[in-house]
């Protein structure tokens, strides 16, 4: 009877214990999910105790808050006031847990996401972050960072007592910082929440602004703008001017042939500004600066290490300050974009063209630090492009030299190499490069850079990209082997491209234009696509503020300085 009875109650208890084992495993997997801690981290939710880390992090966070609000984002949102609306909101977020109405319209509130919005007839007009990383910025902070602000407000009521420090960004855009009013008690108080709000008063202005530009622009302009061109030699030579005055093309890239020493590249891009400044639009002026070996800068600039070699140290904080110094390398030199960071993981140890210029293979990793990366960038007024949608982390060939195949779903995309670039559009990139690899169980007919499932699909449609996209170098074999490269661009565009990047050989510049010109004309892309990736650039162009202004001279001794100090404090 016994032994009757215990082959009954031992699977019953085995039953019993592993079903507490897979539901707690679900719960805390559910748990993991819903934690803010597991989103990208920012530089203070660092690996070491903030009270005890010297460096300035309230410094690192507010330079990035105010970066961000430049284009009308606040922290830890994907959404931007003034552009997006509620709806997008409610898509991506679900319905909020709570909606108040205010005399300045409707809050709804996402406590999930440390986040209210702010809205009226739909359109967003006020984003609020109540992210407790705020909590480790002050108000001497704030004053002693970014100055004295443009206004103080003052709001009291039954439970609350607060200072409001009011940033005029720009035109559009306002940044308050909200605080308990200090008192003898707390003379220094910590940030409660943040917000940035949209001036309606000026909407009409400037989307009739950037209106009043597309509709004095022949399409000769407009194409020329979708373009981003390799130049010839260290000089302002014959060919190089003829694509800044015949085809007005939008950007210039630059390659260690073109800069031989730091006072010949300032004079080149001098030159460059100077006989574009009578053009409405600046130029896009890019460089490969990625750190590691793929460094374009010239003079003895003291190396940054690798991305693979950050990867292993593995500090927010490192990754924010490199991005830092690549955007000053950069604006000591004159240029205004960067194409880095790399976003790709690394999965494939055999991987010929990426390496130890991925942060790792981990996604999570990948994407933490190259999002600091690209942050630290952001913060210098440099554009970055974060690269190689969707992910060049797995191929086994060179796309220099042949189409590199990638044979992975949709769905195995999104658990590793989408990762990065799902978090990166999410926490304020502007621009991506599209790789040319062939996805074929996407797109069997066209790579990556080609396709309009993947570029629209996916990029602009699932992962709500509505930035620039740009391509890899179009004159690289693994389009000039497979495609006539007129051919591609018009595809490219027809995809979703905004900027089709010929980075060598200036007839293949040409025909490339002249191809997309032919297109439009033959009704094949219509002028209505043309101004859809046109008022992207021109917005990119905006949000950094380019202008003409020319470098006097580049301090190489101070630039080394700054990078030995943060080298060591993070490598050993």
């Amino acid at each position: 009877m016994v032994k009757k009875v215990g082959y009954i109650v031992i699977p019953l208890l085995i039953v019993l214990v592993l079903f507490q084992v897979f539901s707690g495993s679900e719960k805390d997997q559910k748990d993991h999910n819903k934690d803010p801690s597991n989103s990208v981290q920012s530089p203070n939710e660092e690996e070491e105790d903030p009270s005890t880390n010297n460096d300035s992090s309230p410094e690192t966070l507010v330079n990035q808050i105010f970066s961000q609000s430049k284009k009308g984002k606040v922290w830890h949102s994907p959404f931007v006031t003034g552009q997006n609306k509620i709806q997008n909101v409610k898509q991506k977020w679900g319905q909020p847990e709570a909606t108040d109405t205010a005399s300045k319209g409707d809050y709804a509130k996402y406590p999930d996401h440390n986040v209210t919005i702010g809205y009226q007839d739909d359109l967003i007009v006020d984003i609020r972050s109540y992210h407790s990383e705020l909590q480790n910025i002050h108000l001497k902070d704030i004053k002693q960072i970014k100055g004295k602000p443009d206004n103080i407000r003052y709001y009291k009521d039954n439970t609350h007592n607060q200072t409001i420090l009011i940033y005029n960004i720009n035109q559009r855009y306002h940044l308050k910082w909200i605080l308990p009013k200090p008192s003898d008690q707390e003379p220094n108080p910590k940030v409660h929440h943040i917000s940035v709000s949209f001036d309606l008063t000026n909407k009409g202005d400037d989307q009739e602004a950037v209106s009043d530009i597309l509709s004095d622009m022949s399409l000769n302009e407009k194409i020329g703008q979708m373009i981003i061109a390799g130049i010839s030699g260290t000089t302002l030579n014959a060919h190089t001017k003829d694509l800044m005055n015949t085809y007005q093309v939008g950007g210039l890239i630059f390659y260690a042939n073109n800069l031989e020493t730091p006072q010949q590249t300032i004079q080149l891009l001098n030159q460059i500004k100077s006989k574009n400044a009578q053009k409405r639009l600046p130029l896009l002026l890019g460089v490969d600066q990625e750190g590691g070996r793929i460094s374009r800068l010239p003079g003895d600039i003291t190396d940054l290490p690798t991305n693979k070699k950050i990867g292993s140290i593995n500090q927010s904080q490192f990754s924010y300050k490199v991005g830092t110094l690549l955007g000053q390398e950069l604006k000591a030199f004159g240029f205004n974009l960067d194409f880095a960071p790399v976003l790709d993981v690394n999965s494939n140890p055999n991987n010929p063209v990426i390496g130890d210029r991925s942060f790792g293979n981990n996604p999570d990793i990948v994407s933490k630090l190259g999002i600091q990366t690209m942050k630290g960038i952001q913060s210098q007024n440099i554009v970055p492009v974060v690269k190689h949608f969707p992910g060049h982390g797995d191929t086994s060939v060179d796309s220099h030299l042949q189409l590199p195949k990638v044979n992975k779903s949709l769905k195995e995309l999104k658990r590793l190499e989408l990762i990065p670039f799902t978090r990166a559009v999410e926490n304020g990139a502007d621009a991506v490069m599209a790789a040319h690899i062939l996805l074929p169980k996407i797109d069997d007919e066209y790579p990556a850079s080609m396709s309009k499932k993947i570029l629209t699909g996916i990029l602009r449609k699932q992962l709500n990209f509505d930035g620039v996209v740009m391509t890899d170098d179009m004159t690289m074999k693994a389009i000039t082997n497979n495609f006539g490269i007129g051919e591609a661009a018009v595809k490219s565009v027809k995809a979703g491209s905004d900027m089709i990047l010929v980075a060598h050989d200036y007839q293949k510049i040409v025909s490339t234009i002249d191809a997309l010109k032919a297109a439009v004309q033959k009704g094949t892309i219509t002028e209505k696509r043309i101004n859809t990736s046109v008022k992207r650039i021109i917005q990119l162009k905006r949000t950094y503020d380019l202008n003409h202004e020319k470098t006097q001279n580049v301090h190489v001794n101070s630039l080394n300085q700054s990078v030995k100090q943060v080298l060591n404090k993070y490598v050993d």
